[in-house]
């Protein structure tokens, strides 16, 4: 490559100020999963239910699904060093709250403001990258962002066990106040990037913020609460999904009609815009639903602890983290179609390699799955980024960023319902088809039931417990079994996604300028 002109360049304060927002985005997506873990010792730390004990997770869900598309708005009206520092600080503090709550009620109140704050420096990193940088460096900076995107929620169980083993829960949120204090010094300090526009504020609309909540708000609880209570037959999960429907036509209705909409929808008319973000939702349903299955096998199956759990999952971390480089590099080279068809492909590869799996897949059989899911990821991620966003006029990026980042997260949401439902409904199945097979008349079963009772002799009745052992057999392999079938739905699904980069225009060279459209 030759030497670009000075204009090209960028200037190291800029770069150093990036790197700074960058890390504050890791924190932010990190949380997500850090506690998914270490949720029993939080449960048993503030002598909560499991029930409620959930809502840790949740309550962070909603808020930052509220606030991410929230951003595009605020960060004009603020400009970006304001409304990052805000968020940065202000993620600082509840999570030094969350640490010091003693009641489940204080730790999901706290979460929730977590999740609403850090939220904000999400969508502003992917932006700042596609507005402030050359189009010639979004090779460089694309899988930057795409790689802690990625990596984030992927290593936060292995960051959450280990944390959790060596000092104690309350660590997963302590352990964020001091780089959280560095990221909002270093944010005042160093960004430059815009100006504010308070302005904007003036002309807030509330209404729009009002039915925005209640959509988005209603749509994640639905999908988190609705595969454990049977959907519609738990009364809050239908108010919620009533709400939700009235919610989401009076906001539609709302931004279509306000002078200055909360988020601008009209941004879907850009062809790669809109068909990056469905193929950014789906590649939310794999990453946060395949970081969801496979420490639920681990854990259920295997009896793994945190820790042993997160150090299988690393795998996929190490991986993303050594294919990030080369993913940068082939997209000056290769049409990022062909990549994200590729990365599509090998996901479907990695999953598909899981439909056999047993009780005794352990490490190493999960060793090569977990290797083509992370090379998967960043050649599906990055380009997917590049293509609807850097594609955009830098005016409408602050906006649009805040759409394409809500994405990613309804699609975990979305893709955490349909495992849920899929691993419960054939798990079902498989449980009465096993036990149809296990009868008298099979001589496999009635030699194990002889086995066990031999087993069992002289420790009590030794034929209930032999009966109980082998039902204990029997629903252990149908929840296997479930997990290969949810397993194979992910493999035909991302074979067929991989048909959608078809729709997406050619997008333009990133070693020279020009607009895709």
């Amino acid at each position: 490559m030759m030497a670009n002109p000075a204009s090209e360049r960028i200037a190291p304060k800029r770069l150093f100020a990036f790197i700074i927002m960058v890390f504050g985005m890791f924190m932010s997506i990190l949380d997500i999963q850090i506690v998914s873990a270490s949720l029993s010792e939080i449960q048993a730390g503030l002598s909560a239910s499991s029930s409620e004990v959930a809502w840790v997770q949740t309550a962070y869900l909603i808020a930052e699904v509220i606030a991410i598309p929230l951003s595009g708005f605020l960060s004009r009206a603020f400009g970006t060093r304001l409304l990052f520092a805000i968020s940065a600080a202000g993620f600082t503090v509840s999570s030094l709250l969350c640490g010091f709550a003693t009641t489940i009620e204080e730790m999901i109140l706290w979460r929730a403001l977590q999740g609403f704050l850090g939220a904000g420096m999400i969508p502003t990193v992917f932006a700042s990258a596609y507005t402030v940088f050359p189009r010639s460096k979004f090779h460089i900076v694309g899988p930057i962002i795409g790689l802690v995107a990625t990596l984030a929620p992927t290593i936060g169980p292995t960051v959450g066990g280990y944390i959790t083993d060596l000092m104690s829960w309350n660590w997963l949120f302590f352990i964020n106040v001091v780089p959280g204090i560095g990221i909002t010094i270093g944010v005042l300090a160093l960004v430059d990037f815009d100006e504010p526009h308070f302005e904007l504020l003036d002309r807030f609309d509330w209404w729009g913020l009002t039915f925005m909540a209640g959509f988005l708000g209603t749509l994640e609880y639905v999908l988190e609460e609705g595969p454990l209570h049977e959907w519609m037959q738990d009364t809050s999960v239908a108010i919620c999904a009533w709400i939700c429907a009235i919610s989401a036509i009076a906001f539609f209705w709302r931004v279509f009609t306000a002078a200055e909409p909360i988020v601008n929808l009209r941004t879907f008319s850009n062809r790669n815009f809109a068909i990056g973000c469905v193929l950014q939702f789906c590649i939310g349903i794999g990453l946060y639903g395949l970081t969801y299955i496979y420490p639920r096998y681990l854990a259920e199956v295997r009896g793994y602890s945190a820790l042993m759990i997160g150090e299988t999952m690393f795998v996929s971390g190490i991986t993303m983290f050594l294919i990030a480089p080369l993913v940068g590099r082939l997209m000056v080279k290769v049409d990022m179609r062909y990549m994200i068809a590729f990365g599509l492909i090998v996901f479907a590869i990695g999953s598909y390699q899981m439909t056999w799996i047993t009780r005794d897949y352990d490490f190493y059989e999960l060793l090569i799955p977990q290797i083509l899911r992370g090379v998967g990821m960043m050649f599906a991620m990055v380009p997917t980024n590049n293509i609807a966003l850097g594609t955009l006029a830098p005016d409408r990026v602050k906006n649009a960023s805040g759409l394409f980042n809500l994405m990613r997260n309804l699609g975990g949401a979305v893709g955490l319902a349909v495992i849920n439902t899929v691993l419960n409904d054939r798990t079902d199945l498989h449980i009465t088809r096993l036990q149809e097979r296990v009868t008298w008349g099979n001589a496999t079963a009635t030699e194990t039931l002889t086995m066990l009772q031999q087993k069992f002799q002289g420790l009590g009745d030794a034929s209930l417990m032999a009966m109980k052992q082998l039902s204990q057999i029997v629903h252990r392999q149908a929840v296997v079994m479930g997990f290969g079938d949810a397993f194979f739905v992910l493999t035909v699904f991302y074979l067929g996604l991989s048909l959608l980069v078809t729709l997406l225009n050619k997008p333009a060279s990133l070693t020279g300028g020009g607009d895709a459209h």
